[in-house]
């Protein structure tokens, strides 16, 4: 992937962090996803108050983009940290790398994950969910 594009979706993911719901974990998730057509959906995480309802910024850039009709997709990139500090890197959820491998190719779909446009780490889907389960499991 071009490294400005990987920049703008490093900072698309920052500023996703200032809509982070978090007032149990406190631990703010930015994501930035990138369609095969070009366009970007963001998310940030939602916490409820009962757990089990609260979404990752993943997976709601993925819904987001779903729900308006976009299937196709090249990359993520995805920060996070206790109160909004990135410091590490923060990988996706096993439920959200789940949720990649319906609609994204695991060979070719990239995760960035990323502390700021110097400090990031570029994997493919495969490589965090070897073995995964998917769409063409079911053919």
């Amino acid at each position: 992937m071009e490294q400005v594009m990987v920049e703008k979706l490093i900072d698309t993911a920052i500023e996703q962090l200032k809509f982070s719901y978090t007032p149990y974990s406190n631990f703010k998730v930015g994501a930035a996803l990138l369609a095969k057509n070009g366009e970007i959906f963001t998310g940030c995480n939602i916490e409820n108050a009962s757990y089990t309802p609260t979404n990752c910024a993943e997976r709601t850039a993925f819904f987001k983009a779903v729900s308006e009709g976009v299937r196709e997709f090249r990359a993520i990139c995805i920060v996070g940290g206790k109160d909004g500090k990135l410091t590490e890197y923060t990988a996706p959820c096993g439920v959200c790398r789940q949720v990649m491998m319906e609609f994204c190719d695991p060979k070719t779909f990239q995760i960035i994950l990323a502390v700021d446009k110097e400090r990031y780490e570029i994997y493919t889907l495969e490589e965090l969910m070897p073995l995964g389960f998917g769409p063409l499991n079911l053919v």
